[in-house]
């Protein structure tokens, strides 16, 4: 691509590098001259003007951003927008969460400069018209080559995973003395979660904090997804949580996450339904650990204990004000 000052009389077909005030508008940075916009800027008492002319092996950058994000769409699930400037977005046709291959997504950015792919963090929730990624042609133009090295590299970059999993029962746990609010805020924030995802709340049920009560509690709950939160924090493998989910068939894959809030998770199945015990932070609206492991398998995304051990690079770490014992002292 060629890119410099040149005559007007030379400027017929290539591309402004710059734009220009007119008396009834602009010439906008990037639009193609034709003889009447020449005449116009000759009106203006311009003699030359900067423009960039593509070169035989070289594709426009709206042809070249749309060629890149269809090679980015097949099972990608994403809906694309128009080229506009060298940009095409790419955005979520519902709830759920988009996976991201990292290393796809720098070998398509490793093909030229000028050819971009910005994205959301893998796994990241969305919903309807979320934008999760965007192609930008930085310059005019872009070399064939660089961009089909580009496409080869996009296919399986981006993937949105719909909410599979419909419906989700609740079990909260309540000792003595407890106040009643302390159910009632959990059960809205659950239940404003579920919504987001697009998930129904299938049952509700508070029983007291008894291995044998909320074991029989487990068993009889409905929905795709099992959830517990209880009254007392549960912070042991063999708290009583955990046992009444073995009491009531099931099975504790994972207790504890290295993601603060969120620590005191602890995730199970049972039969082919995932349980989580929520920890207590899920009784805020507040983003917590808890969130990354319902949104995952709330989509369908088997979630196992080195998925959850992973999470700890990035693990929030967001200070809670009303925290009796602050992480770090004021």
């Amino acid at each position: 691509m060629q890119f410099g000052p040149v005559p007007l009389d030379q400027a017929l077909g290539a591309i402004l590098a710059h734009s220009v005030a007119l008396p009834e508008g602009r010439l906008r940075k990037g639009c193609v001259l034709d003889s009447a916009e020449i005449a116009a800027l000759r009106d203006l008492g311009l003699a030359q003007v900067t423009v960039a002319r593509l070169g035989p092996d070289d594709l426009a950058e709206d042809a070249a951003a749309a060629a890149l994000a269809a090679a980015l769409q097949p099972g990608s699930g994403l809906i694309l927008s128009q080229a506009f400037t060298g940009r095409v977005n790419l955005n979520a046709p519902a709830a759920g969460v988009v996976r991201v291959d990292a290393a796809a997504v720098a070998a398509l950015n490793r093909a030229h400069p000028a050819i971009t792919l910005a994205t959301l963090a893998p796994l990241t929730r969305v919903e309807a018209g979320t934008l999760v990624g965007t192609v930008k042609i930085i310059s005019y133009g872009v070399a064939r080559a660089a961009l089909a090295q580009a496409c080869a590299a996009a296919a399986g970059a981006l993937q949105f995973c719909p909410v599979v999993r419909r419906s989700a029962s609740l079990i909260l746990t309540a000792v003595e003395g407890q106040d009643d609010k302390l159910a009632l805020k959990g059960r809205r924030a659950v239940l404003a979660r579920l919504t987001a995802l697009g998930m129904d709340l299938a049952g509700v049920e508070v029983v007291a904090h008894d291995e044998a009560a909320l074991g029989a509690a487990i068993t009889r709950a409905g929905g795709d997804m099992v959830l517990i939160l209880t009254g007392s924090a549960t912070s042991d493998l063999y708290d009583t949580a955990p046992q009444a989910l073995r009491r009531a068939g099931g099975e504790v894959l994972r207790f504890g996450m290295p993601v603060d809030p969120g620590n005191l998770l602890f995730l199970g199945q049972l039969a082919a339904r995932p349980v989580i015990g929520l920890p207590g932070c899920a009784r805020a609206p507040a983003l917590n650990g808890a969130d990354w492991v319902l949104e995952r398998l709330a989509c369908g995304i088997k979630v196992n204990s080195e998925d959850i051990a992973a999470m700890g690079v990035g693990g929030l770490l967001k200070e809670i004000p009303t925290r009796p014992q602050l992480r770090e002292p004021k």
